[in-house]
């Protein structure tokens, strides 16, 4: 017998070809209730999508653990032997639903660890530093990169506008404008947790911590002329490529490190420790392997597991902890209120958010799409006389703590020895590319300004790689006066 097809309530229906109607050339009937059933869930398909971050892929893995990190942390997820099952979702930033793969952009690197203690999630990009250090400058760099209201088009001219009125940027461009500004594929970039994190050990001694995911593929680029060309082919290129590699079995993989910062060191090393527009030299801290982090399963279905995928920075358990990076600090409010709006305020109930190793003894209740619930003998309130989950805080997350002056300020981070917006911008460009990735960074800068920049941001982009580095700052004004006495004349200027 064949299986019929069904409403949403599991009763079979009579038609999947032909509405009801009065007669045949009549009006449609409103009580054919399999009709607008169809017609109502398809005009709720999509749920808003993410404002940042909207266009990615994702898979399940799993973390095990291969040396011993114990002294640094009671975290079990990373106690010697641990396998930890992981789900990732990779990104673009600025694209929306439907742009290009390939586009020059930063890419999310958000993993969430199903651990006995409850998620874990490290969400981060492929770049060990940010645009900017305070959550608060984070709307206006967004929409700088997105696209303008008058016409829908994003603009480079806006772009370069904001990054040279904040200097702080300086790091991340240099970064974004070079080789890794278009990973090959989803697996041959490198992920960062970025932010600097606090462990706490067993004897209640805290570091701070910075996570590197090392891809043992190798990191590879797209040139921008393969970028632009691979966006025409196939917009999809970074998805398909990571789904068609988990289906045939070439499971893809990255080494897991830390760099370990003792909490005494931070108030005198050279960078402020906390500041997201830096890097902590690996000479100062050397990596320290952890484990080995492999995909090996594909999302059952996009929508359910990687659309509906939640992460966010305030889901740490024991022996893991929050640290003055402001930036930090603002993701922990942000994320889980943007799931709020975007999925529901259920959201943890949805498949890829619900704990999987852990027990859920919550006192949420009710609210849009709930399904879960405590059994009607639990209390609805805390403390309770009758058996209901009491907090411990012997077991739980301290959040991180540090000491601090406790007098209300509007103020940046305190300055160290050798901070400074173009420091380390400058360092990476003189010590850590070579001559072929200085020519690439040097024709990808003046293919992008040439792409619409003008006056009076044109000269403060000259100043801005000057002062990174005088020798790039020459040749990026060379190239982009010659690209200009050539005919490439930028558009009028857009708001």
């Amino acid at each position: 017998m064949t299986k019929p097809t069904t409403t949403n309530t599991g009763t079979p229906v009579q038609s999947d070809d032909e509405s009801l109607t009065a007669g045949t050339q009549g009006p449609i009937l409103l009580h054919d209730h399999y009709l607008i059933e169809k017609l109502a869930q398809f005009n709720r398909e999509r749920v808003p999508e993410r404002i940042v971050h909207a266009k990615g892929a994702g898979a399940y893995g799993e973390l095990v653990v291969t040396n011993d990190v114990s002294r640094y942390t009671k975290a079990k997820l990373f106690q010697p032997g641990a396998r930890t099952e992981s789900l990732v979702r990779f990104s673009t930033v600025a694209g929306e639903q439907g742009s290009p793969d390939t586009w020059r952009d930063p890419r999310g690197f958000a993993v969430k660890f199903y651990t006995e203690d409850g998620n874990y999630d490290l969400v981060g990009n492929n770049t060990p530093v940010f645009f900017i250090k305070d959550p608060i400058k984070f709307p206006d760099f967004i929409r700088s990169q997105k696209r303008l209201p008058g016409n829908g088009l994003r603009d480079h001219n806006m772009q370069w506008d904001f990054w040279t009125l904040r200097p702080e940027t300086a790091h991340q461009v240099t970064w974004l404008m070079g080789d890794r500004g278009i990973p090959k594929t989803y697996r041959h970039m490198n992920g960062y947790g970025s932010h600097t994190y606090q462990w706490v050990n067993e004897a209640g001694e805290r570091f701070w911590v910075k996570y590197h995911f090392k891809t043992d593929q190798g990191v590879d680029y797209l040139t921008q002329a393969d970028a632009d060309r691979i966006a025409g082919e196939n917009a999809d290129f970074h998805r398909k490529d990571l789904w068609d590699s988990i289906e045939r079995g070439d499971f893809p993989s990255w080494t897991l490190h830390v760099q370990v910062m003792p909490a005494a060191d931070a108030e005198g090393y050279r960078f402020n420790p906390f500041d997201l527009t830096k890097v902590w030299s690996h000479k100062d801290y050397p990596l320290i392997e952890v484990g080995k982090w492999t995909l090996n399963r594909n999302p059952g279905n996009y929508f359910v597991d990687i659309e509906q995928a939640a992460f966010e920075p305030s889901n740490v358990v024991p022996g893991i902890g929050f640290s003055p990076d402001k930036m930090l600090l603002g993701r922990v409010f942000a994320y889980a209120d943007a799931h709020r709006y975007r999925i529901g305020t259920n959201y943890a109930q949805l498949p890829p958010n619900l704990p999987r190793a852990a027990a859920v003894n919550s006192y949420s209740k009710e609210g849009a799409m709930r399904f879960a619930y405590n059994d009607a003998t639990v209390p609805v309130y805390a403390p309770n006389s009758y058996g209901g989950p009491h907090a411990d805080p012997a077991q739980a997350p301290d959040g991180g703590l540090w000491e601090f002056d406790p007098t209300m300020v509007r103020a940046g981070y305190v300055q160290h020895a050798e901070d400074g917006d173009f420091t380390q911008a400058g360092t990476l460009v003189r010590e850590v590319l070579n001559d072929d990735q200085r020519e690439r960074l040097v024709n990808n800068i003046v293919g992008h300004v040439l792409g619409g920049v003008q006056e009076p941001v044109l000269s403060r982009v000259f100043e801005y790689w000057t002062n990174v580095d005088p020798d790039l700052g020459k040749r990026v004004e060379e190239g982009v006066r010659a690209g200009l006495d050539a005919g490439s004349t930028p558009p009028p200027a857009q708001g």
